[in-house]
């Protein structure tokens, strides 16, 4: 799952090597991706060595690898809907559906889940198969999984998840969040995206899977 700027970085990064064998300078990163300082270009790097999608070599300035490519979308994006998701969106429909939105979950820390349900219009085109529910985003801890603050998160609902997927996950029944979803040994790690947040390990009893994150729709004012 990839942000547009982390899909925009590895594929600069890939063409670069394959054009000249050499990585790009970070100040040629920033330009190519109209960031405003060399410390954006840093979170991208790093968000895409978590991913594993790139890695730095050792003892080399501006040394990095592509370990694998995301599929490269269309380069026309639905307006106003940011998806993390690798998979190309399908193009915009005119028909809206209306989804229950089950009030705001934390992108930092647990929350109460589900405060109260409303519904929230969506372009049937962003959901695909299954039954969805929105959220409202509180928190910064997703950042750089390019969720934001008042996001709404739209949640495929189903009971499992596997590894490195962004689930809704509800802690001890009372508490929802927004993570990453891993597993660690015996414990159930739920992973921030933001390295201001540290990782949440739970016994996995203490865990219950509410969804997997479809898309995020986000409303310009």
């Amino acid at each position: 799952m990839l942000t547009r700027k982390q899909h925009e970085l590895v594929c600069f990064i890939n063409d670069r090597l394959a054009q000249t064998g050499v990585s790009p300078s970070f100040e040629e990163m920033k330009e190519a991706l109209d960031l405003k300082s060399k410390s954006g270009v840093h979170r991208l790097i790093s968000a895409l060595e978590e991913r594993q999608f790139i890695r730095r070599l050792p003892n080399r300035a501006r040394a990095l690898e592509v370990l694998r490519m995301p599929e490269r979308p269309e380069k026309k994006a639905p307006s106003k809907v940011v998806s993390p998701q690798l998979r190309q969106l399908p193009a915009p429909a005119n028909d809206v559906i209306e989804i229950p939105l089950h009030g705001r979950i934390a992108a930092g820390v647990p929350i109460e889940a589900f405060e109260g349900v409303s519904t929230l219009a969506v372009p049937a085109a962003l959901l695909g198969q299954g039954d969805h529910y929105a959220l409202e985003v509180a928190g910064d801890s997703m950042v750089e999984a390019g969720i934001l603050d008042g996001d709404y998160a739209l949640v495929k609902r189903q009971e499992v998840a596997r590894d490195g997927e962004i689930v809704v996950a509800l802690i001890d029944d009372a508490e929802a969040t927004l993570k990453y979803f891993r597993r660690e040994g015996a414990m159930v790690r739920l992973d921030p995206a933001n390295r201001a947040y540290d990782p949440q390990r739970y016994l996995p009893a203490q865990v219950r899977i509410q969804g997997k994150l479809s898309g995020i729709l986000r409303r310009y004012h």
